[in-house]
């Protein structure tokens, strides 16, 4: 009996979307998405005002990044029942 061919389509579909979804930035497209964002704050490329921006944006990623590790590094606690008898 043949398979299906949407039961064969879907999984590779759902599989190939999976590596998609864990792709990180590079440093140049992360650079040119903090400079979109400043130049949509109404900032000119080249100001010192454009510079405090992406400066900003650089520290609130860090920042984010650091309470990331601080509440991975957080003691895993198990709390079990004590029985007396």
């Amino acid at each position: 009996m043949p398979i299906p061919f949407k039961a064969v389509l879907v999984p590779l579909l759902l599989l190939s979307a999976v590596p998609a979804g864990c792709r990180t930035l590079t440093p140049e497209e992360l650079r040119a998405a903090d400079e979109a964002q400043c130049s949509d704050y109404g900032f000119r490329r080249g100001t010192d005002a454009y510079a405090a921006c992406l400066q900003r944006i650089d520290l609130s990623r860090q920042a984010d990044r650091r309470q990331m590790l601080r509440e991975m590094d957080e003691p895993i606690v198990i709390y079990r029942p004590v029985y007396i008898r």
